[in-house]
């Protein structure tokens, strides 16, 4: 609305929204803010490249820009749509180029001081990241939604546009692949899957 003064600090992300799509680029900057950090954390778990995962961000929020006007915030939260894009992305980016393995020297966690666990707790962790990368994208798409973002399946369902037992066979399959991957390394995060 012409004239209207906004309150920025305190708008809701559905305000923020609406105003972008008035062309308002201050509000769409604040969604940016607001959702830069969990966008750009969930592109590199589809990516595993820093920089790749940064492009694919960038690409995911000028698509937003682009149909902000379209977004209906009854139909879904904008980190839902959010993650639909950047999954989509995702796919297309696979599809047109193979994704550059991970260097052998990858260390996603060192937490541990003495140096054989050190060690051993970097071979499971680099076998566990390979089989994950291993997975078609929408099985990796549902575990990282259930397992690391602690969503329940039927609002990973709603984030990925999929029934609740579409979610549940891609989270089975997923887990089966892990198992297989994972048994002949003889590590611990093939062990819990076993359990799981």
């Amino acid at each position: 609305m012409p004239g209207e003064s906004r309150r920025y600090a305190t708008a809701s992300d559905d305000e923020l929204l609406r105003w972008s799509g008035d062309g308002d680029r201050h509000a769409f900057d604040l969604i940016v803010a607001r959702h830069g950090a969990y966008a750009l954390r969930t592109a590199i778990r589809f990516t595993g490249h820093a920089e790749t995962a940064e492009d694919l961000v960038q690409d995911a929020f000028v698509r937003a820009w682009t149909h902000v006007r379209h977004f209906d915030g009854a139909r879904a939260q904008f980190t839902t749509w959010l993650y639909r894009v950047i999954v989509n992305l995702s796919i297309d980016l696979r599809r047109r180029r193979r994704m550059d393995p991970l260097p052998d020297d990858f260390d996603m966690i060192d937490d541990s001081p003495a140096a054989d666990s050190q060690l051993a707790a970097r071979q499971e962790r680099r076998a566990l990241v390979e089989a994950l990368r291993a997975l078609p994208v929408r099985q990796r798409a549902a575990m990282s939604l259930v397992y690391d973002e602690g969503l329940s399946g039927a609002e990973a369902a709603r984030r990925l546009g999929l029934s609740a037992k579409a979610v549940e066979r891609l989270l089975a399959r997923g887990r089966a692949l892990l198992r297989t991957r994972l048994a002949p390394c003889g590590t611990a995060d093939g062990n819990a899957l076993n359990k799981g």
